[in-house]
């Protein structure tokens, strides 16, 4: 077994953060992921990538933001996002909202498949 911890002290108590868990060498995943802290009275950039994402809602809650539309992102949610889809996650309480995020393209699955050959 390996285990890639989170590193909680990294995360600080001021602004929105992130920790990049996937991949490490010896995982061979065709997808990476992060842990993310979005911050109250606070909301993550409103970007679009060529990726495909999911965020899996962990605690707390927040409002999601894409194309022009906007829904309650609560513990158990999972949303998709495809590529250049535009999305921001947007925390308008008074508690942090914790949440997962996996991403992939064409690129990471080959390299997957390439490597588990």
């Amino acid at each position: 077994m390996e285990i890639r911890k989170l590193d909680r002290e990294r995360l600080g108590p001021d602004n929105n953060h992130s920790q990049r868990l996937v991949p490490w060498d010896a995982l061979n995943a065709p997808f990476e992921g992060a842990w993310n802290v979005i911050r109250p009275g606070t909301s993550s950039v409103k970007h679009a990538h060529h990726e495909y994402e999911i965020f899996i809602a962990i605690s707390g809650k927040a409002i999601l933001e894409s194309q022009g539309e906007r829904t309650e992102f609560v513990p158990g949610d999972v949303v998709h996002f495809p590529p250049h889809t535009d999305h921001q996650v947007i925390n308008d309480g008074d508690e942090d909202f914790q949440m997962y995020s996996v991403w992939w393209d064409k690129d990471m699955t080959e390299r997957f498949a390439e490597r588990d050959k």
